[in-house]
């Protein structure tokens, strides 16, 4: 197993439930086993040098399991978690196949919401299959289901609150810490509330996956956020002779505004709230991550003025929490396995910020303790 150093830069990517299980194709496990396999071969090359957490869509595979769980009346926050299970369930297993050595965790994730956000009285996020206006509008009156256009078909559409809060955002630092590659808040995370004592239940609704990603990266101050989909970049006059991928987007664009609500929109809302707080955002196709992470295809989103580039990575201005961990005191599992002294010199200003109450041992100038 690799250490995570310190100068790792931390990569979040976003994984398209649509990416995973295309428009047309049969909702099978091999089908999406298939298809995680091409999404991690794209993304094991970024780490060999980067930090990642890996986050994924559920929409096509939420919605399948509420068509069959009609009957039975299983809420939208459970058939979540199951969506979860099993995308993470094919992911992780992926990954460890792909990445001999590595330790690989997936994390079922809840995400807090607040229970009287607007947005689950005005449904937008499409789940499930894609219809035909008439088959679609049947299932709407047999199954009391809100559908709407989604392009040239029809799907079923539900609220989509507002990310507050990762409930496991503690465990999720520490993994990374400890050098673990983390699958989580798939599916944008199961949503809960907290009630009038401070307890979690759950919502019916789905998160949205990029603005939950865009938190959870912002939260661990990565330096990248990848929202990898199954388009190459944004393109502007789409459907049109003039069409064009679009480099870069920046605020205020008109684009924007004729983006749809319930997919491509959020996905440029979010990647912009992780940019105002200094990192890169950037848009494309998950079988290129390697390539927009360098910067040669994408579209990359700006929140204000252009970040400060190194090697397509932005430099931070500050140093990550994660990255004030004090390897003497907390040394890594995998250096006790090895056998290899995680001593560090006493006079590292990682030990006094990461154990303030822990005075370093004395020691003569330049020697190690």
């Amino acid at each position: 197993m690799s250490e995570a150093r310190a100068d790792r830069p931390l990569i979040v990517a976003a994984l398209g439930g649509n990416a995973l299980l295309r428009r047309g194709e049969a909702p099978s496990v091999a089908v999406q086993r298939r298809n995680v396999a091409v999404a991690v071969t794209a993304l094991a090359p970024l780490l060999a040098d980067h930090d990642v957490v890996v986050t994924h869509g559920n929409g096509p595979q939420v919605g399948l399991l509420a068509l069959r769980a009609a009957a039975d009346g299983d809420p939208l926050d459970v058939l979540g978690a199951e969506s979860e299970a099993l995308i993470g369930y094919l992911l992780g297993q992926a990954l460890v196949n792909a990445l001999p050595g590595r330790e690989v965790v997936t994390l079922l994730t809840q995400v807090v919401v607040d229970a009287d956000d607007p947005a689950l009285a005005a449904p937008t996020k499409p789940i499930g299959p894609v219809y035909d206006r008439v088959t679609a509008e049947r299932l709407a009156r047999e199954h009391g289901w809100t559908v709407a256009p989604d392009g040239d078909r029809w799907r079923r559409v539900v609220g989509s609150p507002a990310p507050r809060e990762i409930v496991e955002l503690g465990v999720v630092r520490r993994l990374i810490d400890d050098g673990v590659v983390v699958v989580c808040a798939g599916g944008g995370g199961i949503p809960v509330a907290r009630d009038a004592t401070g307890d979690l239940r759950g919502v019916e609704a789905v998160v949205d996956k990029d603005r939950a990603s865009a938190l959870l990266a912002s939260r661990l101050r990565a330096d990248a956020l990848l929202l990898l989909t199954d388009v190459p970049a944004l393109i502007r006059g789409f459907g049109t002779a003039a069409a064009a991928p679009v480099a870069e987007l920046g605020p205020g664009d008109p684009l924007i505004d004729r983006l749809p609500a319930g997919s491509m929109r959020p996905k440029v809302e979010a990647a912009q709230a992780f940019a105002a707080g200094g990192g890169v955002a950037a848009i494309g196709a998950f079988e290129d991550a390697a390539a927009i992470l360098a910067g040669r295809a994408r579209t990359r989103i700006r929140a204000g003025r252009s970040s400060q580039l190194h090697g397509g990575i932005v430099v931070r201005r500050s140093p990550s929490p994660r990255r004030l961990r004090c390897p003497r005191h907390h040394p890594r599992p995998h250096d006790r396995r090895a056998g290899r002294s995680s001593e560090r010199c006493s006079r590292s200003p990682a030990a006094s910020r990461c154990c303030p109450r822990r005075s370093p041992p004395r020691s003569r100038p330049g020697s190690c303790s």
